[in-house]
């Protein structure tokens, strides 16, 4: 049976689209391209652009009036004046630090893509490319003043730029905040209209709709096989079959067109899909049957025109890893020193308020399936694993672990010290004897037995007082949900990724989200 085709022939005429009609079998090219479907990222960039203009002109303003000879080589002296300080700063230095630098910084910014809507509201692309913008902006001074000779201030400068880029990464934070905040309500989004078979389109949906701050919302499954056996199902979005792509995203208002799987597979259509899209204003992505695999560990090599997708094995050793292990151990250190009166008082609150020892000690499966005792403060009355048979029926995780809400053999100091998380804070010599880490993968029991399947690949490192499962919904997610994240991050392991995990720890903490 002939397998359906995921776009029409390059002749047709789709006045509906808002594209011109073809001549001699030509689509109108794409620099002729009126707008985009997609229009939220116009404002959000535009408002990013006057942020980051401003950013840069409090940063000129602050170093003008605090920072003592900023206008050094660019002053006129009195003949009865020796002193450099009693110089009068020359109009074209206003110029330069009001208009022309700002100026610069702009322009720096947007030729590094900070301003492409693909790199807005998620990842961490965006702040790279406003880091490499300050280092280019350094790289330009610097070779300005040299070529035209003037011994600028270099305290000036340097203020002038670390006061600028932290303006403009604080305040992009903070639009992503409330970019979020938009798509969580659905605004700004970008309408996804899935093409392929049934499960490989369910799995993309599924990635999507993970999470809303990726701004996706697929709005129909259109399907290339297996139309008859999905008639009658239940699905998230409607399906279509048999239509042409074009005209149903032009119909679904679709802006983007995702083809998912072995659909991306089909000689040449794939390219003829791309030429069909040509100034439409729709953009075209294909979504491989790869998930939860990081972007620095994918690379695109082409062969011969033929996009080669290398997935980079994840780095477990170097010096990266060395470098973890080490800020593990001070860190753990001084921390244990810094907090030792509220771990002191946490104890006394514990013992007054319960019988039973501080410390609960329980065993627990670490790396290479070592076995360890993890540290906690006891939030339980001493009684607790006794209690748990007669609860089993109440348990609402649906994995290895045990977990009740509401569970009533929490003491009183024990809601409070976990609401708080201060329960967690004993697992610092934990990672202080080596044998877990700030940042990794969830502890498991280890009565549950030994871990078969993908489990077992999380023994791969150290598990972690804190790890994307802390904050991505701690006891709220399911047991696949935690698997899959712990996962996620054994594979794709960096310092970046550990140094994001603590810095939402904080937030998630200060939240009480998912602690009970």
């Amino acid at each position: 049976m002939q397998r359906p085709t995921i776009g029409r022939g390059l002749t047709d005429t789709r006045a509906d689209v808002d594209t011109e009609p073809v001549t001699n079998g030509v689509p109108r090219s794409a620099w002729s391209l009126r707008s985009r479907a997609s229009t939220w990222h116009r404002s959000y960039a535009t408002l990013l652009l006057v942020a980051d203009y401003m950013s840069a002109l409090i940063g000129s303003v602050f170093v003008v009036l605090f920072v003592d000879y900023a206008a050094a080589g660019f002053l006129t002296y009195g003949t009865s004046s020796n002193n450099p300080g009693q110089g009068t700063p020359r109009p074209v230095f206003f110029l330069i630090v009001y208009w022309v630098l700002p100026a610069i910084w702009l322009l720096v910014l947007w030729s590094n893509g900070a301003y492409d809507r693909r790199y807005l509201g998620l990842g961490t692309d965006e702040f790279k490319r406003v880091v490499r913008a300050g280092i280019i902006m350094v790289s330009i001074l610097s070779v300005l003043a040299l070529a035209f000779k003037t011994d600028v201030s270099r305290l000036a400068t340097f203020s002038a730029l670390l006061i600028t880029g932290a303006l403009i990464t604080c305040h992009r934070f903070v639009a992503r905040r409330v970019l979020h905040r938009m798509r969580s309500k659905g605004r700004a989004v970008q309408r996804m209209l899935l093409v392929g078979s049934y499960p490989e389109t369910l799995e993309v949906h599924r990635v999507v709709t993970r999470t809303t701050q990726a701004g996706l919302v697929p709005v129909g499954i259109y399907l290339t096989e297996g139309a008859a056996s999905v008639r009658g199902l239940e699905t998230p979005v409607p399906t279509y079959a048999n239509r042409d792509v074009i005209d149903l995203a032009a119909d679904l208002d679709a802006d983007t067109i995702a083809v998912c799987g072995s659909a991306s597979a089909e000689p040449g259509e794939l390219r003829r899909l791309a030429w069909q899209l040509e100034g439409t204003g729709r953009d075209l992505v294909v979504a491989p049957q790869l998930t939860d695999i990081a972007g620095p560990r994918v690379h695109i090599r082409p062969v011969e025109g033929l996009p080669l997708l290398h997935v980079e094995e994840p780095t477990m050793s170097g010096l990266a890893w060395v470098v973890k292990n080490v800020l593990d151990r001070v860190a753990s250190a001084l921390g244990l020193l810094l907090i030792s009166p509220l771990l002191i008082a946490v104890a006394i609150y514990i013992k007054t308020t319960s019988p039973g020892p501080v410390f609960f000690r329980q065993p627990r499966v670490g790396m290479e399936g070592k076995t360890f005792h993890c540290w906690k403060f006891r939030t339980m009355y001493v009684d607790a694993e006794e209690r748990q048979a007669a609860l089993m029926m109440h348990n609402e995780s649906d994995g290895m672990l045990f977990k009740i809400k509401d569970d009533p053999r929490v003491t009183r100091a024990g809601k409070f010290l976990r609401r708080t998380s201060l329960d967690e804070l004993p697992q610092l010599f934990n990672v202080l004897r080596g044998e877990m880490s700030l940042v990794g993968p969830r502890p498991l029991p280890a009565e549950n037995g030994d871990f078969l399947g993908d489990v077992r690949r999380r023994l791969l490192v150290r598990p972690g007082i804190t790890g994307l499962w802390q904050v991505s919904g701690r006891s709220d997610l399911s047991w696949d949900d935690a698997v899959r994240l712990d996962l996620y991050y054994v594979d794709n392991w960096s310092l970046t990724t550990d140094l994001q995990i603590l810095l939402r720890t904080i937030l998630v903490v200060l939240r009480h989200k998912g602690a009970y």
